[in-house]
């Protein structure tokens, strides 16, 4: 976050010009580990953020957001198939960042792998999790999390189910209506996070830890869990279904997710 201290300016005659300095350096990690079992027989093959998406992978299109957005420490949490992460991006510098890997050895779940980056991550940090495809401004959700004082900033996003039946109004035994395939909002976690390193320590080791039971236990602790509602576009690729979305949706956001 940037403070009004850190605003410089220069004369112009008798004027003052003001600017703001650069973003400052932010760390990300991507969550990467998983074994994409909905997505099978392709994540037989490959990792879920391997798969091509264009012309590029889901992991490289994130990758490069990161870096358009002020990223320059990329570390990736990886566990299966980790060896063709570490063979295509290599140390990071064909795409202008810095990417560090770790390895878990076992199933640590969705919040879990931090532990294994605790001594790495010494500033606020933002998580992602590596089947999110967005143009999220990643400095906004930063400046937020600073301004709320938060632990734990989460993006969040309302998103339509459309039902497949008609919904049935009544009174007692009597139908006074019928809705025909309504749809209902409802706004989700976005699997993409805003944090201080200390969130860490209240990860257990060694075990499988979830987001959503960090976040509970933060909540149930009095810690500062905050939202972010983003009105950016957005697509988990969690189903087969979401997959064959992703190729359109990067097409129309071309703009946006390109280098």
């Amino acid at each position: 976050m940037i403070s009004l201290a850190a605003i410089q300016y220069f004369a112009v005659g008798d004027n003052a010009v003001f600017w703001e300095p650069e973003p400052e350096i932010m760390k990300a990690v991507i969550m990467a580990g998983g074994l994409g079992e909905r997505l099978r027989p392709l994540t037989q093959i490959f990792p879920k953020p391997l798969l091509p998406v264009g012309n590029r992978s889901v992991l490289q299109i994130q990758i490069d957001n990161l870096r358009e957005r002020g990223a320059t420490d990329i570390y990736l949490a990886l566990g299966y198939k980790h060896e063709l992460f570490e063979f295509y991006f290599g140390d990071g510098s064909r795409w202008g960042v810095k990417i560090h890997y770790s390895v878990e050895n076992k199933p640590l779940g969705t919040a879990g792998p931090l532990t294994l980056l605790h001594d790495r991550l010494d500033e606020p940090f933002l998580v992602i999790n590596g089947d999110i495809l967005t143009n999220l401004d990643y400095d906004e959700l930063r400046r937020a999390h600073g301004t709320h004082g938060a632990d734990i900033t989460v993006a969040t996003k309302v998103i339509t189910f459309p039902l497949q039946y008609g919904v049935i109004h009544y009174s007692a035994d009597d139908i006074v209506d019928i809705e025909e395939k309504p749809s209902l909002c409802a706004e989700i976690n976005a699997g993409i996070y805003f944090m201080n390193p200390e969130v860490i320590d209240l990860i257990p080791r060694g075990t499988s830890f979830s987001m959503d039971q960090l976040l509970k236990k933060m909540i149930a602790g009095g810690q500062k869990v905050a939202r972010f509602l983003m009105s950016d576009h957005w697509l988990d690729i969690g189903q087969m279904s979401d997959f064959e979305k992703a190729n359109d949706f990067v097409e129309r956001h071309r703009l946006v997710l390109e280098k």
